[in-house]
């Protein structure tokens, strides 16, 4: 899991965390396509981000950011929830 961290790029988090969050509220997407699209999304920001020396580990750190943002609101939704019980 240690190696994983060293991959997550804070900035592509947050920007897939406020579009996937978008997604889910302003266009009411199904929930099995969100993470393919931060996943995506993640990627192609890391791409940007990186260009023109694009690597495995920069589209690795992309997607991990991607991703890591849909378990990332899942954390606040369930630590929220929690604490209105």
């Amino acid at each position: 899991m240690e190696i994983l961290n060293s991959y997550i790029v804070p900035v592509i988090v947050g920007l897939c965390l406020v579009v996937g969050y978008l997604l889910k509220h302003l266009t009411g997407a199904d929930n099995r396509f969100i993470p393919i699209v931060v996943t995506a999304l993640g990627v192609a920001l890391a791409v940007w981000m990186h260009w023109p020396q694009i690597t495995p580990e920069v589209i690795l750190g992309g997607a991990v950011s991607g991703l890591a943002s849909t378990g990332m609101h899942q954390l606040f939704k369930q630590w929220i929830d929690g604490a209105q019980s």
